[in-house]
């Protein structure tokens, strides 16, 4: 599904070359569960970014679903990440003004989906994600942690061959995390390739595989105990 290979980015000013990424190589398969961890500056969120083409790699290869996406052009690459790409974030991004509905719905606008398909769409994936009760209420009626199950029912409303989460739990407190990241791993179970970027040892133990990133490289890649005891993690968290 992903392959990379001598991924690399850098960062220029007048004076100063900064590399984000330095000859990345990496590849995810369909139904794979990754998460990436490393230090502040490590180049997890550059990464992520460039894998979720909304930034550029400076050099190297990056294939989505068999296709080239270094050097193609900003439309076609606008393309791929509506057709392809579901995108968790840390603050939610929510827009306060719309309802529930209407903010799981704004994708389907972007992609001319009919209203009818839209209402049904929507309700399908409110339901799947218990929020149905909320869809007429406004993110700030909402709790942390249905604030972030309606940024995922967002993600997923375009059915996305894979989701990328930026610390989906980095908001919230250890009860809606560790909704979040079971909500995660259900998902992961019917089929959905996941690639997760967080500083949390214990979110990482749900994936399959974690990635270790410092100053641009990759460290290690080991992977992990699936047999996960949510209870012992939680109370030593």
């Amino acid at each position: 599904m992903i392959k990379i290979e001598k991924l690399s980015k850098v960062f220029r000013t007048e004076e100063i070359e900064t590399n984000a990424l330095s000859e990345i190589s990496l590849t995810i398969n369909q139904g794979d569960f990754v998460s990436i961890m490393g230090p502040s500056g490590s180049g997890k969120s550059t990464l992520l970014n460039i894998i979720g083409l909304l930034d550029s790699a400076s050099g190297g290869s990056y294939q989505l679903l068999n296709q080239e996406m270094i050097g193609i052009k900003e439309k076609a690459k606008s393309k791929a990440r509506k057709e392809n790409i579901g995108f968790i974030f840390q603050n939610f991004n929510l827009i306060d003004e719309l309802s529930v509905f209407d903010n799981i719905e704004l994708p389907l606008i972007y992609n001319d989906v009919p209203s009818s398909e839209r209402k049904k769409k929507v309700s399908e994936i409110a339901n799947k994600l218990g929020i149905s009760h909320r869809l007429k209420h406004y993110p700030q009626q909402l709790s942390g942690g249905q604030q972030q199950r309606v940024a995922v029912a967002r993600a997923l409303i375009n059915d996305p061959k894979i989701i990328l989460a930026d610390e989906p739990t980095g908001n919230l407190d250890s009860k809606n995390g560790n909704e979040v990241m079971e909500l995660l791993t259900d998902l992961h179970a019917n089929g959905a390739t996941i690639l997760m970027v967080t500083h949390s040892d214990y979110d990482a133990s749900f994936s399959q595989k974690t990635i270790v990133m410092k100053d641009g490289i990759i460290l290690s890649e080991k992977l992990n105990n699936k047999n996960v005891d949510v209870f012992a993690a939680t109370l030593n968290n």
